[in-house]
C-alpha cells in the first residue's frame, strides 16, 4: 500500500491529476490527496514526455528499466515519448562492500580471499540492478566482476504486481489509452527484466555474441569466465578502453568517422547476418579500444530473429533502400503483415510520401525510416500487422545512426545501408546457400516417409469402424437462412391478405353469411379478428426486419 501511495503521489507531482481522477483511486483510496485538476488538453501537452520521464527516474529502478523497454516501442508510446525516454540513465549509489562480499561467497560457495588475490572496493561501474567491481583472480587474470544488487529482484516482482493492477484499471476505465495495452506493456517488460536479472543469461549473450565476431578484427566482446558466474554473479574479461560518451563530449583522439562507419557496419551485421544483436546501442554500453575496435561490454538486452524472418526483412529492406513502392508492397503481403482488405492504393500513396520525407541526395536515416513506418498512424490506418522485432529494429538502427552522426556530422546511413543491400542480394542468389538448409529438409522428409503409410492406416481404420470425423465450416449460411426466413415471412403474408380478402368477400355475401336484423354481426367479428391477428403478425416481422 505505501509503495501504491508513493506512485499516486508522484503522479500527482508532475500534473496527472486527470488519470488518478479517472481511475478513481484519488476517492477510493487516496481522498485526502491533493490534486492539482487541470483541463485535460492541458495536461497532455507538449510536456509529457518529458513528465513522463521524471516519474520514471523519481519512482526508482523498475520503472526506470521499465522506460528504457518502452524507449524500443515507438509504436505504443510514440516517437516523441519513446525519445525521451531513451534518456533515462540507469545509474544508482554503490551498495556496501560487505554486501558484496557476501553475495559473491554466496554464489561462489567460497571463501572470498580463496577466489580473488585482489578485488577493488570502490565499483568501477554503479546500476539499478548490480555493480561491476575490478578484481584478479588467483591466477593473476585481471577481470570485472558483476555483482547483483542484494533484494532488487523482490523489489522489481513487487512492482510489477503494482504495474499490472494499475494497468488493468487504465485498461478498463479510459478507454482512449486501450490501444495502447498497457497490461501486455508489462507482460513485455516482466520477460525482458527477467531476463536481464538472469546473469547466465547474459554470460550465454556475451558468449555468443563474442563467437560471431572472432573473425572480425574491428569488433570485440570480453571472455566470460564460466567457474565464477552465477545467477547474482558475473565475471569476466577485464578490458580497457574510452567509452563512446567520453570521445562524443571531448576532444580526444579517435577517427570519428571510422567509428562511426564500423558501428552501422557491426549493427547492419548483427541484424542482417546473425539474426542476433545487442537491443540496447547505449553510448556507456561500447568502449573503443586502439585500433578504432568497437568493444560491447553489456549483454543484458539481446534481440534474436530467425533465419526467415531475417530473409524476408532483408528484401523489405533492399525495397525500401531502392525507393521500390511496389516491391514493399508485395513483400509486406508475402509476410502477411497486410490483409487482402488493405486499401493497397492507399498504402501505396502513404509509404510514397513516407520515402519522399526521408529520401534524397542528404538521405542518411535508415533507422529513422522504419521506425517511422512502424508509427501508429500509419499502422492502425492500413491494419499493418508489424511484428515487434521490427519495431525494435527501427529503435536500435535509429539510435545506431543518432550515435554515428554524433560522432560524425557527415557520417550518412544510406551509404553504409547500400553496401549491406549488396552482401544481402549475393548472398540471397547464392546457389550453395541452400546446402545449409539441406539436413532440416532431409529429416522432414524421412519424417514424412516415416509417419505416412501409420497415417494412412490409421485413418481407414477409423473409416472402416464408422469413428472417422469430419468437420465443416460454412460460409455465409446464415445470411441464406435470414433470406429463407425473409420469404417464409412474406409467404405467410400473402397467404393471410389472401384470407382476408376471401373473407371479407363471405362477410358482404348476404346469402352466405349469418344476418340479424339485416346486418351480418358474426361475420363482421370474424373479419375483424382476423384483421387484428394479421396486423400483429404483420408488426412482429417489421419489428424483427425479417420481411
Amino acid at each position: 500500500m505505501n509503495r501504491i501511495k508513493e506512485i499516486v503521489s508522484v503522479l500527482a507531482k508532475y500534473q496527472f491529476g486527470n488519470v488518478l481522477d479517472d481511475l478513481g483511486l484519488r476517492n477510493k483510496l487516496f481522498f485526502t490527496l491533493n490534486l492539482h485538476l487541470r483541463d485535460p488538453e492541458e495536461e497532455f501537452d507538449s510536456s509529457v514526455p518529458e513528465r513522463v520521464r521524471l516519474v520514471m527516474e523519481e519512482l526508482g529502478t523498475s520503472f526506470v528499466k521499465l522506460g528504457q523497454v518502452l524507449s524500443t516501442r515507438p509504436d505504443l508510446v510514440g516517437k516523441d515519448i519513446a525519445e525521451e525516454l531513451s534518456k533515462l540513465q540507469d545509474e544508482a549509489t554503490p551498495f556496501d562492500f560487505t554486501e558484496v562480499k557476501r553475495v559473491v561467497e554466496q554464489e561462489l560457495n567460497n571463501p572470498f580471499e580463496e577466489t580473488f588475490i585482489e578485488f577493488k572496493e570502490v565499483p568501477v561501474a554503479s546500476a539499478s540492478i548490480g555493480q561491476v567491481h575490478e578484481a584478479i583472480l588467483k591466477n593473476g587474470e585481471r577481470v570485472a566482476v558483476k555483482v547483483q544488487r542484494p533484494g532488487i529482484v523482490d523489489q522489481i516482482n513487487k512492482d510489477i504486481i503494482i504495474m499490472r493492477y494499475l494497468a488493468g484499471m487504465v485498461d478498463q476505465r479510459m478507454p482512449s489509452l486501450k490501444y495502447y495495452n498497457l497490461p501486455g506493456i508489462v507482460d513485455e517488460f516482466e520477460r525482458a527484466i527477467k531476463k536481464e536479472l538472469d546473469y547466465n543469461q547474459e554470460a550465454n549473450n556475451a558468449e555468443r555474441f563474442r563467437a560471431s565476431f572472432e573473425d572480425d578484427e574491428t569488433v570485440y566482446a570480453p571472455a566470460i569466465y564460466r567457474e565464477f558466474s552465477t545467477l547474482r554473479v558475473l565475471t569476466m574479461e577485464y578490458v580497457e578502453g574510452v567509452k563512446l560518451t567520453e570521445i562524443i563530449d571531448s576532444e580526444i583522439k579517435f577517427n570519428a568517422r571510422t567509428i562511426a562507419e564500423r558501428g552501422a557496419e557491426c549493427y547492419f551485421k548483427q541484424i542482417f547476418i546473425n539474426g542476433f544483436f545487442h537491443a540496447d546501442p547505449h553510448p556507456g554500453n561500447i568502449l573503443v579500444q586502439n585500433g578504432n575496435v568497437l568493444c560491447f561490454i553489456d549483454f543484458g538486452m539481446m534481440g534474436n530473429l530467425d533465419q526467415d524472418f531475417r530473409d524476408n526483412l532483408a528484401e523489405l529492406f533492399v525495397f525500401m533502400v531502392n525507393y521500390d513502392v511496389k516491391g514493399m508492397i508485395n513483400q509486406l503481403q508475402y509476410m502477411n503483415m497486410i490483409s487482402d482488405s488493405t486499401d493497397i492504393e492507399s498504402l501505396k500513396y502513404d509509404l510514397m510520401d513516407l520515402l519522399d520525407r526521408y529520401y534524397g541526395a542528404d538521405m542518411n536515416q535508415v533507422g529513422e525510416l522504419m521506425s517511422e513506418f512502424s508509427m501508429p498512424t500509419l499502422l492502425i490506418k492500413h491494419k499493418i500487422r508489424v511484428p515487434r522485432d521490427f519495431i525494435l529494429l527501427g529503435r536500435v538502427m535509429s539510435m545506431a545512426e543518432d550515435l554515428g552522426q554524433r560522432l560524425d556530422p557527415n557520417f550518412n546511413g544510406l551509404h553504409i545501408a547500400k553496401k549491406m543491400v549488396k552482401r544481402l542480394i549475393k548472398d540471397r542468389l547464392n546457389p550453395l546457400r541452400r546446402l545449409d538448409n539441406t539436413t532440416s529438409a532431409l529429416i522432414n522428409l524421412e519424417h514424412i516417409y516415416r509417419d505416412l503409410p501409420q497415417s494412412i492406416t490409421r485413418s481407414l481404420m477409423r473409416l472402416e469402424k464408422g469413428n472417422f470425423k469430419m468437420e465443416l465450416e460454412h460460409k455465409d449460411l446464415d445470411k441464406f437462412t435470414e433470406t429463407l426466413e425473409r420469404i417464409t415471412n412474406r409467404i405467410s403474408m400473402a397467404l393471410l391478405i389472401s384470407s382476408l380478402i376471401i373473407g371479407s368477400s363471405l362477410v358482404i355475401m348476404p346469402n352466405e353469411a349469418l344476418i340479424l336484423q339485416n346486418f351480418p354481426y358474426l361475420g363482421i367479428v370474424g373479419f375483424l379478428v382476423s384483421f387484428l391477428i394479421a396486423l400483429a403478425l404483420i408488426i412482429s416481422i417489421i419489428r424483427i426486419r425479417k420481411i
